[in-house]
């Protein structure tokens, strides 16, 4: 198991340092902004919709490696996704984060399976779960900032 922690670590290490999708995003939809006041994670997240449908998101901000790297992760894992299949990927996520019922394995979480361990440390699931708290009032239009507390 150690080799599997060893390769999650790295690719949450590798997003941190180098985010994809980290841009604004022109003709955006939706924009929302969000705010981690424990940690100090501060992220913008832009998303494109069309007929239901992620068309383009990016992000911008600062923050702890697995709060940028879970934004990143999430960008790359949305984009073509529909309105109800985001929403479902929050739940599963989220469920993963804090320790709940979430299976692993599951096909839809690809990458982010990497987030598992982060349930191992309570303080970190607000910077792993920002970004996609984040997303749900850019989609919903809201464009309010969210904050973890």
């Amino acid at each position: 198991m150690t080799d599997l922690q060893d390769l999650y670590q790295e690719l949450i290490l590798d997003h941190g340092r180098k985010p994809r999708n980290f841009k604004p995003l022109e003709a955006a939809s939706g924009t929302a902004e969000g705010y981690n006041p424990l940690c100090g994670d501060k992220v913008k997240i832009y998303v494109k919709m069309a007929d239901d449908i992620v068309k383009d998101i990016s992000f911008e901000g600062a923050g702890c490696a697995i709060s940028t790297a879970s934004a990143s992760i999430m960008t790359e894992t949305l984009k073509g996704k529909t309105r109800a299949q985001v929403e479902n990927l929050f739940h599963t996520f989220h469920d993963l984060v804090t320790g709940q019922q979430a299976q692993l394995d599951a096909p839809e979480l690809g990458k982010l399976a990497v987030f598992s361990g982060v349930s191992e440390f309570p303080i970190r699931v607000k910077c792993a779960t920002l970004a996609w708290h984040t997303l749900r009032a850019a989609i919903n239009g809201k464009g309010e900032v969210i904050s973890t507390e």
